[in-house]
């Protein structure tokens, strides 16, 4: 019964306390709107189908970047 799905995502830096002082860190907030007639349980399952997704995974694991200058 699920009618539409919306979903908003906000980026942000924040303050954090690190081994070495203050650093800033990237943060995320994300809002899923989920329309139609779901269940609590319907409406769960959903939301940990999304946190399964590669994106959702990437960005919440410690990515490594590698940059290369090529003629």
């Amino acid at each position: 019964p699920l009618d539409h799905v919306a979903v908003d995502v906000y980026h942000d830096k924040m303050h954090v306390e690190a081994v070495n002082g203050t650093e800033r860190r990237d943060v995320f907030k994300r809002n899923v709107h989920l329309v139609g007639d779901l269940s609590a349980d319907q409406r769960a399952d959903l939301l940990r189908v999304a946190n399964k997704c590669p994106v959702h995974k990437t960005l919440h694991s410690e990515a490594i970047v590698e940059t290369r200058l090529v003629e």
